[in-house]
């Protein structure tokens, strides 16, 4: 019986098959191939092709298509294109899709344009078949992108974002960095404004390992300059007007775009006058005229100069200035040996420190101006061919040395300070400029001083009394001591010849030994005169009565013995007479002592051994 196969026949067909009588098989040989029944052909009721036409027709048709796979990728062409998705022919039986955003770097695109696809899917649940122009290029961009390195090939990429240092670009599906120092060859303020830019550039860094790209807009750029510069380098010479925008400031110069070469003008070159900075001058992106000064042999260092194109200002300096004339300026620069005044400018004078003041004192400049002074000075020299001047301000005041007799006579008293020390005395000055010398010897009329510094402090104000005048030389002779006066006119009259005093021993000495005595003046006694009555020497800090044996006046010098006092009252037994007036003037000597008791002389001191000698010498006439 045969087997019904398909389950499609119509009903009519089925009972024919059904009643149709069963027949026995009948032999068929071996060589004779049965061929299966067409049962497409039996559905459709047309007269079907046998199965070598049919094959033969499918083969025909499927060469004209290509046979594709998914996860492959191939080249197509775009066929439309809308604002989401773009239609690509790749040669298949179905077109495929891709998403127009995967195209941002590529915005000229257009249909007929070549591009590359990547087959996710041959058919989706729409029965569309998908594409991706991102894959396709990720698989291959690797690729590329080191080609484009070796060949130095210019490629396109789509700047996504920015990033520290610069800027992430899209290139064949791989992320880029692009630096901030490659943007441009200006230096770039404002990064945003690159941000969703496509823009053409070149490989010039591929870290294998890490798989790091670095691209560069501006070496296209050098690339395009450096063929300028060639042409205008070529055409340089010193002397040349060009025009040039301020490209970069610093603090030491301005450089300039020429055209594709930079230049550099230096501070010094940009004004006649003295500025701090040259944004004081110039500005970013300002066009100039400028000069060539200087280049170097390869004219890769361009010397510029702006102050040149216009006069220098010494030639424009009034002709009716001369030395004597008073000028008012402004204090520019100041060191310690002296300030530059701008008179006008691009002319500077120079004020020595020695013309600051009349004052034999050198000090610092800035003792006496800071920078930004406005000053009035007279000029001492002037030199037009050298242009250079020198300036005092000192001129415009009075010399205080030519009326120096009058107001700072002989035996004037006045206040000074101490402005300096010697081994030999003190310098001091008076007033602005007149200075003059305390001798150590006109210090103190009593103290025995080995520097002055024991004496007097540096910058202490000292009382001082003009001794001597010399003008010539700008110095006086002067002396603290003569305030007072003199008290070894009184000591004189008090220390008298065979007079008793006492006295204590301050220092003992291989010679002798120094005695202090009353009104703070001391004496001296050799060895000999320190042996006391029981034969013994005197000791460190012991009160004695001591005789004098010798007062000098003019070399300030007391001789006193101590010996003398007991040897004379051995003797003064022998000579009533001698003896009274011995005891008469110990007693008084001894009175004065007590009074006193041992202070330092004063002024009120020298004045009560005044009125004492004055007493005496009435007691004397009276008997």
């Amino acid at each position: 019986m045969t087997e019904i196969k398909n389950e499609n026949l119509e009903k009519g067909e089925i009972a024919e098959a059904i009643d149709a009588p069963i027949q026995e098989k009948e032999s068929v040989p071996a060589e004779v191939k049965t061929e299966e029944f067409d049962w497409a052909s039996l559905e459709t009721g047309l007269n079907a092709y046998s199965l070598k036409e049919r094959s033969d027709f499918e083969n025909s048709y499927n060469n004209t298509l290509n046979t594709v796979s998914e996860k492959e990728v191939l080249e197509g062409t775009v066929i439309s294109l809308n604002k989401r998705e773009i239609v690509v022919d790749i040669g298949y039986k179905s077109d495929g899709i891709v998403s127009l955003n995967e195209f941002r770097y590529n915005p000229d695109l257009k249909v007929g344009d070549k591009v590359e696809v990547y087959i996710e899917s041959l058919e989706d649940k729409k029965g569309q078949m998908i594409l991706s122009h991102k894959k396709a290029r990720s698989t291959r961009s690797w690729d590329r992108v080191n080609k484009a390195l070796e060949t130095e090939e210019t490629i396109k990429g789509y700047i996504k974002c920015r990033t520290k240092g610069g800027m992430i670009v899209d290139v064949f599906g791989i992320e880029a960095f692009l630096p901030g120092s490659q943007i441009d060859v200006k230096p770039i303020r404002d990064y945003d404004i690159f941000v969703g830019k496509t823009m053409e550039f070149k490989v010039v860094k591929i870290n294998q390992e890490y798989r790091n790209v670095v691209v560069s807009h501006k070496a296209l750029i050098e690339a395009e300059l450096e063929r300028q510069k060639k042409d205008i380098i070529g055409k340089l010479e010193k002397g040349q007007l060009l025009e040039g925008t301020v490209k970069n400031i610093t603090s030491y110069g301005v450089f300039m775009d020429l055209g594709g070469v930079d230049g550099l003008i230096h501070i010094t070159d940009l004004s006649w006058g003295r500025i701090t900075h040259p944004n004081e001058i110039v500005e970013l992106d300002q066009k100039l005229n400028v000069v060539i000064i200087d280049f170097d042999d390869d004219k890769k260092r361009i010397a510029l100069g702006l102050k040149q194109l216009t006069p220098h200002p010494w030639d424009k300096l009034d002709e009716n200035i001369k030395v004597g004339d008073t000028v008012k300026g402004k204090v520019v620069v100041i060191a310690d040996y002296g300030a530059f005044v701008e008179i006008a400018p691009g002319v500077e004078g120079l004020i020595h420190v020695s013309e600051m003041s009349w004052s034999q004192h050198l000090r610092s400049a800035q003792d006496f101006l800071k920078v930004g002074d406005e000053v009035e000075a007279s000029i001492l020299t002037l030199d037009r061919e050298e242009r250079k001047m020198s300036l005092g301000m000192k001129q415009l005041r009075v010399d205080p040395w030519e009326n120096i007799e009058t107001v700072f006579g002989v035996g004037s008293k006045h206040k000074a300070v101490v402005r300096n020390f010697t081994n030999f005395g003190i310098f001091v000055e008076i007033t602005e400029g007149v200075d003059g010398l305390i001798h150590i010897s006109d210090l103190s009329w009593t103290k025995k001083i080995k520097h002055p510094s024991e004496f007097i402090a540096m910058n202490d104000e000292i009382e001082v009394v003009v001794l001597d005048i010399d003008k010539e030389n700008r110095r006086l002779s002067l002396g603290h001591k003569q305030i007072e006066e003199n008290p070894w006119d009184v000591f004189e009259t008090i220390f008298t010849p065979e007079s008793v005093h006492e006295g204590t021993v301050i220092e003992l000495m291989d010679k002798g030994a120094v005695i202090a005595l009353s009104y703070g003046v001391e004496g001296f006694a050799t060895l000999r005169h320190l042996v006391k009555e029981d034969g013994s020497l005197v000791k460190q800090d012991e009160k004695l009565d001591f005789k004098i044996i010798e007062f000098n006046k003019l070399a300030k010098r007391i001789i006193v013995s101590h010996s003398r006092v007991y040897e004379d009252t051995k003797r003064s037994e022998e000579n009533p007479k001698r003896k009274t007036t011995s005891r008469s003037a110990k007693k008084t000597t001894k009175a004065i002592v007590n009074n006193n008791n041992m202070e330092i002389t004063t002024l009120g001191d020298i004045r009560e051994l005044s009125d004492l000698k004055t007493q005496m010498e009435a007691d004397e006439k009276k008997d």
